[in-house]
């Protein structure tokens, strides 16, 4: 039976969608929900399945949830490793299903466990499927937040077997690469994506309002907003469409409340201009993301890309 949802419908879109290879239809999930037990992780799959089937009416062509989605943000070290699945383990294959049954492509953030340089490790990770179920990428976060994050999770790519760290991958022809959440703020890394292509940058994100801490003490501020400054700024000085996915409302774990969100999930084109914005409130935001609609920022076809001097940085 289909999860009842209560959401707003928010588009930025043209009668029909990209074709291949011209840009993406994206769709961001903004919800709320309970974390950090099992009973939690088979209420956000059903969650998924539903929101995905919605967006597939809507011809979304990739559909991007927040960070930690599968078992909520709020964990301990000893809940994520309670959690954590392989990328190939019942959870992510459900996604894989939930990617083919409605022929859209799912980046599906979770907690990852895996046997890295001899030992089991624990990442913040997120798996993006295609539209045919296809593993595309594992990324693990490699810039860990705060205390918190440090003791739950291994920094991503420390070890060679993991591969390379920053890629991008087609998706309906569109080159996409992923970051998470904290690694919005590093110009880096967002540049490094764009330097091998990116069309799209894809940042999943966890920013609350106030949250409690391992420690029991509660965040004495709120996460900085970086969704109407950093997001653009992104977009404007690597010329490409970046996506920021959060939650909104509060997340509890077996009734306790744990945290809150800001519920700032942007899409901005390669002007900076923002395509669409959520409310504080669970929200679909879907975006038509073409680069063609974008001409050059700077007159005369001036590129930020083409006029950098690596060599004095």
């Amino acid at each position: 039976m289909p999860m009842d949802l209560h959401y707003r419908l928010q588009c930025f879109v043209r009668p029909q969608p990209p074709g291949f290879a011209e840009g993406l239809r994206l769709a961001l999930w903004q919800g709320t929900g309970t974390a950090a037990t099992a009973a939690a992780v088979q209420q956000n799959l059903e969650r998924l399945d539903a929101v995905a089937a919605i967006a597939a009416s809507q011809q979304v062509q990739l559909l991007a949830f927040p960070e930690l989605y599968l078992s909520g943000y709020i964990v301990t070290p000893e809940l994520a490793r309670l959690l954590a699945e392989p990328v190939d383990g019942p959870s992510l294959q459900r996604v894989a299903a939930a990617a083919r049954r409605h022929g859209l492509a799912i980046a599906c953030p979770y907690p990852e466990r895996v046997v890295v340089a001899g030992e089991e490790r624990f990442y913040d990770a997120i798996a993006l499927f295609d539209d045919q179920g296809v593993l595309l990428r594992n990324y693990r976060k490699t810039h860990l937040w705060g205390p918190d994050e440090q003791r739950c999770w291994t920094p991503g790519y420390l070890f060679a077997e993991e591969g390379e760290a920053l890629t991008v991958q087609q998706v309906h022809g569109c080159a996409v690469g992923l970051l998470n959440c904290y690694e919005a703020e590093f110009p880096e890394l967002s540049r490094r994506l764009a330097l091998q292509g990116a069309q799209m940058i894809l940042i999943p994100t966890a920013a609350d309002a106030w949250a409690l801490l391992s420690t029991g003490e509660r965040t004495d501020r709120p996460y900085p907003d970086v969704s109407r400054s950093l997001i653009p700024a992104h977009a404007i000085h690597n010329q490409c469409f970046v996506a920021y996915a959060n939650r909104c409302g509060v997340e509890t774990v077996d009734g306790r409340e744990m945290a809150a969100y800001l519920g700032n999930s942007i899409v901005a084109g390669p002007h900076g201009d923002v395509l669409v914005a959520a409310r504080p409130e669970p929200t679909l935001l879907i975006a038509d993301c073409l680069p063609s609609d974008y001409g050059p920022f700077h007159p005369a076809g001036t590129r930020y890309l083409d006029d950098r001097r690596p060599e004095l940085y």
